[in-house]
């Protein structure tokens, strides 16, 4: 064996990102590589999603521009390109924040994905951990030049745990995918094109394999919404908690999010982009029966709060080791507890209401006398 020759492994390349230099593995992309900067320098992405094939280069919103294409041609890329489809070379120097072409591209680019979209935000589920909301908080403007009507669609059952909500897609693709690469058989897809093009089911058929329920939290958006969370709650008001459970089909490793001691939805653990995390290489997909089916606390075993980022409204009153202020009411009244001098709950039974358990939204008939 003495005459075969041990192939070496290629070296690295250097990259520099908004002036800090890396090393990354052949292959990498822009995109990645800054993520492992982390922080600013790296561009939003609504379409791509690194555990799903063939995502990516469809919404521009991670545009950037490549000052030098490589130590070996150090000749700048004429027009921006898609950071999530452009490998790095060896010597390659790129500009994000500190171009003003890409803020400027990038302003233009959620000025289009907001043409059509209505302003939902104050119904939407979404709201709170949406992406195009931190996006166009960072590069929208304050009103729209667009004069036309804007796109509407009909509404459409697709089965009982996902809403459609087809006005508030931006065409990412990402629930198409998962649905190629997680399940046997695809119902769903694009129809249409151009202005016209919708994501559909065939013959309004309705979506119910095991692993469906991902769709929703590859939904950069709320176009897919879970029908069992479905305007019972706002995701600032409940408390995420990592948990787990023995699962004979998935890897049982979800993030809770209860209101009080109720779990109200589930939902797969997420990383600092948003995706789901890995588990030992792989995915962790979770299956329909622990996002939809299990939702009592003696269902899982708690591990503890959810690390989310404090600059999210999520986090609101979630920080580990935060102190609470001292409590004054009490000594003011005479030692009373506040609770005693306005508590409401006992007249309106609001607290005797399992939100969780309603097979439909909570609405003003679902408080009248606490069923």
């Amino acid at each position: 064996m003495a005459d075969e020759v041990k192939k070496e492994a290629p070296a690295n390349f250097k990259v520099t990102i908004d002036n800090i230099t890396i090393e990354v593995t052949p292959g990498t992309t822009i995109l990645n590589a800054a993520r492992q900067i982390g922080g600013d320098v790296t561009p939003p992405a609504m379409c791509y999603y690194s555990k799903l094939q063939g995502s990516g280069g469809k919404c521009r919103t991670c545009l950037v521009e490549v000052a030098a294409g490589s130590a070996a041609d150090p000749r700048p890329m004429p027009k921006l390109v898609a950071s999530c489809r452009t490998n790095v070379m060896d010597g390659m120097v790129v500009k994000n924040i500190t171009s003003e072409k890409v803020t400027d591209a990038r302003n233009g680019v959620v000025e289009f994905l907001l043409i059509n979209h209505p302003l939902d935000c104050p119904i939407c589920d979404q709201a709170g951990e949406c992406d195009l909301q931190d996006l166009s908080y960072e590069h929208g403007k304050e009103g729209t030049r667009y004069e036309f009507k804007r796109r509407t669609f009909e509404k459409e059952d697709i089965g009982p745990y996902i809403q459609l909500h087809m006005t508030r897609c931006i065409l990412c693709y990402r629930c198409t995918y998962v649905a190629d690469q997680l399940t046997d058989q695809r119902v769903h897809g694009i129809l249409d094109r151009g202005d016209h093009a919708e994501i559909s089911t065939y013959i309004s058929k309705a979506i119910d394999n095991d692993f469906s329920g991902n769709m929703i939290d590859v939904c950069p958006v709320g176009a897919l919404t879970d029908k069992t969370f479905r305007f019972k709650n706002r995701v600032w008001f409940t408390r995420p908690v990592d948990a787990h459970r023995d699962c004979p089909t998935c890897c049982g490793k979800v993030t809770l999010w209860q209101r009080g001691d109720e779990v109200l939805r589930v939902t797969a653990r997420k990383d600092e982009w948003g995706e789901v995390q890995s588990y030992d290489g792989k995915p962790g997909w979770i299956c329909n029966a622990c996002r939809f089916d299990k939702k009592k606390t003696s269902d899982w075993v708690i591990e503890g709060p959810t690390a989310i980022n404090r600059h999210s409204v999520i986090s609101q009153g979630h920080y580990e080791g935060l102190q609470k202020p001292k409590e004054t009411i009490a000594e003011i009244m005479g030692g009373r507890d506040p609770k005693l001098l306005m508590d409401i709950h006992s007249i309106s039974d609001v607290n005797k209401v399992a939100l969780s358990e309603l097979p439909g939204p909570a609405t003003s008939k679902t408080f009248e006398n606490g069923k």
